[in-house]
């Protein structure tokens, strides 16, 4: 004769509830070193979980905001061009190169070109009174901090009139003033360059490091272009020259243009290439995002180890629950509880188990980011998608590990269970 199935009214549901939490709870605090072990392990798997999140998208989030910053959208740089063939070294060497004296007629006015930033750069050795450090020396002109977003921290950046005067001054990048000066403020001090002293009136803002460029920038000093050519390097030669253009879609026209003014300086002679360093930007940021992805799935699949094993933990804490309580649930099914209950009692108890532990390692993991974010230059966040997920996780392993035991204690015969 088949057993009644007893409608439970929504009250009655929510007490058995109640009832089974409660008793969840007694049972864990009743096998003290037991529920310990396996709260430690989905602890530590949420708490890896949320850690991990936190930082990869800190870093995702600042790396992403500096790509934008930039200020390479709509940039062509030209550079020297390497030979490729013996035709083309010798045909090369009949020209002087990319040097200063080429600016005259590469920046002729174009209503397309926004700016144009020339650059030279050399490696040295600078003099201060904390002694000898080797570092880069870069010719620029007063705009290019601002059109290629090197913002200064205190002091002052270059001017047109250092430029016209041909200055011995100098804007120190960030690293290298902090390693030079031992964080103090450089501005108003001397340093010697090539055997020349130079006053420096700025320094440069901390910024994140992308390319070779922002690195000699943040790791060497600036100086006006004239006094580059004059005092540091008499062969005029130029590393580069960014061209800002007012849309990016004149790029084909503008690049032909500029390689035409070249042909012409040089005599005929191609030995020199436009790059575009918005797409430049584009292949390192899709670079970028592969190396992130990499690094997550790795440190993704040492949580959910983690979470794994705690997993198999819940498991191994509801059999022995249910080897302990076969009397208890005995009585249970003789006073009238069916096989559903009893099953939803043990699937409750294990997810009371997985959400202590994931309330604990979410709390340890918020903490530890709080109190870690001072010393990352982009702070860290604990991210909500990261603690949704940990929760699901640990709630969704905490109920499949809990399922077997669950079906095994509501199989079980009020008879077999009393013997």
């Amino acid at each position: 004769m088949s057993r009644e199935v007893r409608r439970l009214s929504l009250g009655a549901r929510l007490a058995l509830i109640w009832e089974v939490v409660t008793g969840g709870l007694i049972e864990l605090w009743a096998h003290k070193l037991r529920s310990i072990l396996t709260l430690t392990l989905l602890m530590l798997g949420v708490f890896a979980l949320v850690i991990m999140t936190s930082v990869l998208d800190g870093i995702l989030d600042k790396v992403t905001t500096g790509f934008s910053g930039m200020s390479w959208d709509g940039t062509a740089v030209i550079v020297p061009k390497e030979a490729q063939t013996s035709e083309e070294q010798k045909r090369f060497a009949m020209s002087p190169g990319l040097r200063y004296e080429d600016l005259a007629r590469i920046t002729l006015a174009n209503p397309k070109v926004l700016a144009f930033l020339p650059r030279a750069m050399k490696r040295t050795s600078v003099r201060s009174l904390s002694g000898m450090e080797r570092c880069s020396v870069t010719g620029v002109t007063h705009d290019y901090a601002l059109f290629m977003n090197r913002p200064i921290g205190s002091g002052r950046g270059l001017t047109e009139d250092d430029q016209k005067r041909r200055s011995a001054v100098a804007v120190v990048g960030s690293t290298l003033g902090s390693k030079l000066f031992g964080g103090a403020d450089p501005v108003g001090r001397d340093v010697i360059l090539e055997g020349v002293p130079f006053r420096i009136v700025g320094l440069q803002a901390p910024i994140q490091i992308f390319n070779d460029e922002i690195w000699y920038d943040a790791n060497g000093f600036q100086i006006p272009l004239e006094t580059y050519m004059d005092r540091i390097d008499t062969t005029h030669a130029l590393t580069q020259v960014a061209v800002k253009l007012r849309d990016k879609d004149d790029l084909s026209e503008i690049s032909a243009a500029l390689l035409g003014r070249v042909r012409q300086a040089h005599h005929g002679i191609e030995d020199v290439e436009i790059k575009d360093l918005d797409t430049e930007a584009a292949r390192s940021y899709a670079r970028f995002l592969d190396e992130m992805r990499g690094w997550r799935i790795v440190l993704l699949s040492l949580a959910a180890t983690v979470l794994l094993v705690g997993g198999v933990g819940v498991l191994s804490v509801m059999l022995i629950s249910f080897s302990d309580r076969r009397y208890e649930i005995g009585l249970r099914k003789s006073l009238g509880a069916s096989d559903h209950e009893i099953f939803v009692q043990f699937l409750l108890e294990a997810a009371v188990l997985a959400a202590l532990g994931a309330s604990v390692g979410t709390v340890a993991g918020s903490v530890v980011c709080r109190a870690l974010s001072p010393m990352f230059p982009w702070g860290l966040v604990v991210n909500p998608f990261g603690l949704m997920t940990a929760w699901i996780v640990a709630l969704g392993l905490a109920l499949t590990f809990g399922l077997y035991p669950a079906i095994r204690a509501s199989r079980l015969s009020p008879m077999e269970a009393m013997r």
